[in-house]
């Protein structure tokens, strides 16, 4: 790692873990079809089947792996930004409601539209782009009032107020076996499911790609003499940083955020053509544009207001025992579940 950052310094080696940790994730989350929409979905409609299977296996190796590293030492997250930093359980909460509305409606989260767009479907690459304009808006412009204001409705300081682990007082090794136990169920599950083998296999890499984030960008901050974010993958606060980079700046600063992005979109489209799912898809009639773009904006400022995405939030803060992402992440399921429950009473328009 020394040598890593002697040769590319501390932004070009965080830009190449993001690069590779995003194919990782790219190739597992693209062969699983790891989605949060779906499992919800699924969910809603009454239905305990292989997208929730898949969903529980990524998030379960997430945490087994991520509380493992903290339990053998290799990983320190009390100083991460999910811990240590005043979080938002207002924010949490409406943030992470409004969130899964929106992905319910433009049928994906935003790292399932990245991989989507990565594999040919325009609808997700404009819903994408939507998403990030509404997230840059809400994080540096006209609507960042809003979310201050909604953020500071209810907050927590940084420290064990926010940390799960220390709010329950257990050991990180009983941590890890609960995670193990939940991982070995989910693959059972998965298994009763009737779900192929490499798509458990993909949903377990999804989870370790995660873990990996956090890894390696320690390993850098340990090694480095410069302060470095220690973070693992999240996808609104590195798209609308690469999109403001490619269009504001003429020189791009590196980081693991803006290598993880084009890591994703090469290992999901590498792995669409290699098994030839690869497709362009449009806008139609029985997918309305209007709806996703309305999901996006929701999305957008939602995942500004919750501290994270469903990935950001829901695996990466969840493997770390954040309370606000824990939370983030069930309100994204009680949004996510009552709007599909709702949408299934709206009888569906004819076209002759």
């Amino acid at each position: 790692m020394e040598r890593l950052i002697d040769q590319l310094g501390d932004p070009g080696t965080l830009a190449l873990a993001g690069v590779l940790v995003g194919i990782l994730f790219g190739v597992t989350a693209q062969k699983s079809h790891f989605c949060l929409r779906a499992s919800a979905v699924e969910v809603a409609e009454g239905e305990f089947g292989p997208r929730l299977a898949v969903w529980l296996i990524a998030f379960t190796a997430a945490l087994t792996l991520v509380q493992a590293f903290v339990l053998f030492g290799w990983l320190d997250l009390s100083e991460t930004r999910a811990i240590a930093s005043t979080g938002s359980l207002s924010g949490a909460i409406i943030g992470g409601a409004m969130f899964g509305v929106g992905m319910v409606l433009a049928r994906g989260c935003a790292s399932r539209l990245l991989v989507l767009a990565s594999c040919g479907n325009l609808r997700a690459l404009v819903t994408g782009l939507v998403l990030t304009l509404v997230a840059q808006a809400a994080y540096t412009g006209v609507l960042s009032p809003a979310r201050e204001f909604l953020s500071g409705i209810w907050t927590v300081s940084g420290g064990a107020p926010r940390d799960l682990s220390k709010m329950l007082g257990f050991s990180p090794a009983v941590y890890t076996a609960i995670a193990a136990i939940g991982l070995i169920s989910a693959i059972a599950f998965a298994f009763r499911r009737k779900v192929a083998l490499t798509r458990i296999v993909s949903a377990a890499g999804v989870g370790v790609a995660v873990a990996l984030g956090w890894l390696v960008t320690f390993a850098i901050a340990q090694a480095s003499f410069e302060v470095v974010p220690v973070s693992s993958i999240t996808f609104t606060g590195p798209a609308t940083d690469t999109l403001m980079a490619l269009v504001t700046q003429r020189n791009v600063v590196l980081s693991f955020g803006i290598g993880l992005v084009p890591g994703v979109a090469i290992g999901a489209s590498g792995s669409a053509i290699a098994s030839r799912e690869w497709r362009i898809e449009r806008f139609g009639l029985d997918t309305p544009m209007e709806r996703y773009l309305v999901g996006a904006v929701l999305m957008g400022f939602g995942a500004m207001l919750a501290g994270g995405c469903a990935v950001g939030a829901g695996l990466s803060g969840g493997s770390a025992l954040s309370m606000t992402a824990w939370l983030a992440v069930f309100f994204m399921w009680v949004g996510a579940i009552t709007t599909h429950s709702l949408l299934m009473r709206i009888p569906v328009p004819q076209h002759s």
